[in-house]
């Protein structure tokens, strides 16, 4: 069974609660629940990760290498924009990645038109709400297949 590592970023914890407007009502706990959900049916073991802190993120994406983890989604969050500690973590490992964003950033405010995490990574999926993390586990079994 192919393993995939889900890394959320700042303020991703607080779904359900921040922004329903942008993010919606779903809770961050019910939203692992319907990615475990697909990620089983699709085949895939599932391991979620959710940090505040640039480091430990980083930290989680050099352990991915040593544990053996066949691809990882993730949704950067604010360091989607300034992170380019994450996006060299996520070059070093050479694992395949989808970065996801629920809503469009491309629709919104300017500064969060760029993704300098997405150079690094497989592919970028956003703006489909929670479903962005569900297209990525689609790609990911076609990549991986």
């Amino acid at each position: 069974m192919k393993k995939v590592l889900v890394i959320n970023g700042p303020n991703l914890n607080l779904l359900g609660i921040r922004e329903k407007n942008i993010y919606g009502s779903v809770s961050y706990e019910d939203v692992l629940k319907s990615i475990s959900r697909k990620a089983q049916e699709l085949g895939f073991e599932v391991e979620f990760f959710q940090s505040n802190h640039e480091g430990e993120i980083i930290d989680k994406i050099h352990r991915a290498y040593f544990e053996k983890v066949d691809a990882i989604i993730i949704n950067p969050g604010a360091y989607t924009h300034y992170s380019y500690a994450i996006h060299d973590a996520i070059k070093a490992v050479n694992i395949p990645t989808i970065e996801v964003h629920i809503s469009n950033i491309h629709a919104r405010e300017e500064f969060r038109h760029k993704s300098v995490i997405a150079p690094a990574c497989t592919g970028q999926i956003s703006g489909f709400g929670i479903k962005s993390y569900i297209i990525a586990l689609y790609a990911l079994k076609e990549i991986l297949d």
